[in-house]
């Protein structure tokens, strides 16, 4: 019998404020990279991630260390976030629901680098603040399937907004597998289930001007079947058969540079 999820929150599919609330928050994100407070929130939050979840990544060296990169994971928990900054070096900023921008957490969010996609609205601040990180070469995560899965399965259907972006800007795409946290969430009975975080190779797309809504629907259905085809693996064959695998695809390859030397 399969496990039980904790319930969550309804859905709020409109956010009501005016668009003007969230402009401080688009143009500090536009105008300066995350502050300190991304570092504290880091301390306290990774050695969580490692102990209580037993958080582990594979492949993070398959981000960028260096330009513009999106980074594009499954999501099933708010913990998600976390999960996937907490194994690289490089700063993430978060587009993030609008719902999120309350007192007082919104300046934990807004000084760690988090930026608002005004939910229930066509939203084009979100695309000029997310384009403005990747223009100055840093790293933005953005959810192609939208909202959390209630279902505890990656999606089948995702949302055309990351490949607008990817389109848009041409930075290179890193599907993420986040294995697990549709089980983190029941953090309150005490079930700390082991997560992992495994980086797939980049996808790259040139940079089309004024791509059509097919277009950016087919580049976000190609990103979302990388993230299942990873996850699935993550499914199959657990943690170790992954790393496993990975470990000698690596010596393969060394063996092969070797041969040709």
């Amino acid at each position: 019998m399969p496990e039980e999820l904790a319930s969550m929150k309804a859905q709020v599919y409109k956010d009501e404020r005016p668009a003007d609330y969230f402009t401080r928050f688009h143009e500090r994100t536009r105008t300066r990279p995350p502050d300190p407070m991304y570092e504290i929130v880091r301390l306290i939050i990774s050695p969580l991630v490692w102990l209580l979840w037993r958080g582990r990544s594979i492949a993070a060296e398959n981000v960028p260390a260096t330009g513009p990169v999106i980074l594009a994971p499954n999501h099933f928990s708010f913990l998600d976030h976390f999960f996937l900054a907490a194994f690289l070096r490089r700063k993430v900023q978060f587009m993030a629901k609008s719902q999120l921008f309350k007192r007082p957490l919104q300046f934990v969010y807004s000084h760690g680098g988090v930026f608002p996609v005004r939910r229930g609205h066509r939203d084009e601040e979100a695309f000029i603040t997310a384009r403005a990180v990747l223009d100055r070469g840093g790293v933005v995560a953005m959810y192609c399937e939208g909202g959390r899965s209630r279902t505890g399965r990656v999606s089948d259907e995702a949302k055309p907004g990351i490949g607008r972006l990817a389109l848009e800007t041409g930075a290179p795409i890193v599907p993420v597998a986040i294995f697990g946290t549709q089980r983190a969430r029941n953090w309150k009975r005490f079930q700390f289930p082991k997560v992992t975080v495994q980086y797939s190779e980049p996808l790259r797309f040139e940079a089309v001007e004024n791509a059509t809504r097919e277009q950016q629907q087919a580049v976000a259905d190609e990103v979302l079947a990388a993230i299942k085809e990873v996850y699935g693996g993550l499914e199959r064959h657990g943690r170790r058969g992954i790393l496993q695998r990975v470990r000698a695809q690596r010596r393969a390859e060394r063996g092969g540079r070797a041969a040709t030397a």
